[in-house]
């Protein structure tokens, strides 16, 4: 039996390593088109690869997919963050949570993840081609024909797709040839521009909990942002992208984002919170001693945008100023226009729909043999190693049911 992997990063490893190990007799082959392997897991986490997230409740883990979450539900009840950490750990890799749960392995190092994968492929007899793209594929008389870019054709008996997100809708031409509706690719994990941002002068300046809102609609995550020279980054906006992906790509990336930089208050206890300080410290000014934990330069920053002087007392602010301070502390209006995305990193919503995968096997439901595993699927998570934990668990499914034996053709 030959099977066939297309894609050579964590899904496609992942697939072609529990395939080949389940069933010896397997003659597993991975495709990669470029000349580069597992180059996500690479450059993912900084170069330290964000393996996974510390939670082992699978209906909560689910929860971190805008897309796929009702889908992988189950899926993480057969392979999920323990089955990952047991499989990394039987191979000599250690992985340690940090306190806001992303894993990583020990050695803070993406290519002790590598390392484990090449060896274990090799171990596992997994055949390598690199520089090897796939045009089509074909099924004929119960197996598949596949088309490479060299010219070349390869006959296999099953084929796995994990050949990851592509940014344009054209990427899944090959696909849709064979049946499966896709749905379309727009980008999500991306941070905000913001070209009139008010504090772009104070570029790095982050703060641990901050809640992003979007002015007139639903959409609003909280969690440490950054200040960046072009805009808004960090945790709090790259998870809201992914929450509104659809939404921002309609609106072309233009819309208003709400700050607020004290979520733990509303105005009520905010302002008594203000008045409490004003009457405890009259004589201290306003602008040189921030409040709440707050950065230095951001306080500053804050206080400027209310037209508060460095000179003025708490005693003497008047409350107009104050309403203004209060505004620029709870919902600092930002009019973002446009979006940057890393390239290295970048994650795409959409691709092949999940209504037309077996997703307890990661089996076509119209090509029977034909599977799919990782971003190349309609399934994206937030930051924090839930979109690798996607790529292992739909590799491992789809691996799993690829080594069962063909069944012989009926006399």
């Amino acid at each position: 039996m030959q099977v066939i992997v297309i894609g050579g990063g964590a899904a496609g490893f992942f697939g072609a390593i529990t395939c080949a190990e389940a069933n010896p007799e397997a003659r597993v082959i991975l495709l990669e088109k470029t000349n580069k392997l597992l180059a996500k897991v690479r450059v993912s986490g900084g170069g330290r690869c964000n393996v996974t997230h510390h939670c082992f409740v699978p209906t909560v883990f689910s929860q971190h997919y805008p897309r796929g979450a009702k889908q992988l539900k189950e899926a993480f009840k057969i392979f999920g963050a323990q089955e990952t950490i047991d499989w990394f750990a039987r191979r000599g890799v250690q992985l340690k949570a940090e306190p806001d749960g992303r894993m990583f392995p020990v050695t803070d190092s993406s290519e002790t993840i590598i390392d484990c994968l090449m060896q274990e492929a090799k171990r596992a007899g997994v055949q390598i081609k690199t520089g090897a793209g796939v045009e089509s594929i074909q099924p004929e008389q119960g197996r598949f024909k596949l088309q490479l870019s060299s010219g070349e054709s390869i006959q296999a008996d099953k084929v796995l797709v994990s050949t990851g997100g592509h940014p344009k809708n054209q990427g899944y031409d090959w696909l849709r040839e064979l049946g499966h509706p896709i749905q379309e690719p727009v980008p999500s994990l991306f941070t905000f521009n913001v070209p009139s941002s008010p504090l772009k002068e104070l570029q790095g300046v982050s703060v641990p909990q901050a809640r992003v809102r979007i002015a007139g609609q639903k959409l609003e995550y909280e969690g440490p942002l950054l200040i960046t020279h072009w805009g808004y980054s960090g945790p709090a906006v790259l998870k809201l992208s992914a929450w509104g992906a659809r939404h921002f790509f309609e609106q072309k990336y233009t819309f208003t984002a709400l700050i607020s930089w004290v979520p733990e208050f509303s105005e009520e206890s905010l302002r008594e919170s203000l008045q409490q300080f004003r009457q405890a410290h009259p004589k201290k000014t306003v602008a040189t001693n921030p409040l709440f934990g707050l950065p230095q330069r951001l306080w500053r920053g804050l206080s400027q945008l209310a037209d508060i002087s460095e000179q003025v007392r708490w005693a003497d602010l008047p409350a107009k100023n104050t309403n203004k301070l209060v505004e620029a502390l709870l919902r600092l209006p930002v009019e973002v226009n446009g979006k940057t995305t890393f390239k290295e990193e970048f994650v795409t919503c959409g691709g092949v729909d999940l209504r037309q995968v077996n997703m307890k096997t990661m089996e076509s439901r119209l090509q029977p043999g034909l599977y799919f595993a990782g971003e190349v699927l309609d399934i994206d998570g937030i930051t924090g190693g839930f979109n690798f934990q996607a790529a292992w668990t739909t590799g491992f499914l789809a691996g799993r049911q690829m080594a069962a034996p063909v069944p012989a053709p009926a006399s």
